[in-house]
């Protein structure tokens, strides 16, 4: 994604359920744990990226005025009752755009996707935000294997031996006199 400016991410979170092979089957055996699932990825990713991620679940059938929260920092956005996740998109995308902010919406759908554009989003598929955030957990990996292990102790190895076992002692619950 874009560098050098705030970037908002808006996700339709149903529609990465339906388009990713993991969610899509984990969705079959329990629906909840497809949405866990998701959120976990996507707040992995917020926080590696930098990027500000909202999620969208559609429940314009669901009465009720809606609900917004954060969860792993992410922003959740249930809708409201006869609102579609498109349409609370599309009314993010103008209350978001803004100068110094590229503003992304991840969906297949493609309507969608022509209508974010043409109020001044950027689009990116399911597949590629699922590129994305696969190549994110590589680099991760890979740095966590470059990493060096963190010692316990880094003065440990300036002390000289016999001080460190009169500290020894002591950390057990000896005196510096029984070391001696």
């Amino acid at each position: 994604m874009a560098a050098g400016r705030e970037v908002v991410l808006l996700v339709d979170g149903y529609n990465m359920i339906g388009a990713w092979p993991e969610l899509e089957r984990l969705k079959e055996r329990d629906f909840e744990e497809a949405r866990d699932r998701l959120l976990d990825l996507l707040a992995e990713y917020q926080g590696y990226s930098g990027t500000r991620v909202y999620v969208i679940f559609d429940a314009h059938q669901v009465p009720g005025p809606g609900r917004t929260y954060k969860q792993q920092k992410l922003t959740v956005i249930y809708t409201k009752e006869n609102e579609t996740a498109d349409e609370c998109i599309e009314r993010l995308v103008g209350e978001l755009s803004g100068r110094g902010r590229h503003v992304y919406v991840a969906t297949s759908d493609h309507v969608e996707q022509r209508v974010a554009f043409g109020k001044g989003a950027l689009r990116i598929s399911a597949r590629e935000l699922l590129i994305e955030i696969e190549q994110n957990r590589k680099f991760i990996g890979e740095a966590l294997r470059r990493t060096p292990p963190v010692k316990r102790n880094p003065l440990d190895s300036l002390l000289d031996l016999d001080i460190r076992r009169k500290l020894e002692r002591m950390r057990r619950g000896g005196t510096d006199q029984d070391a001696e």
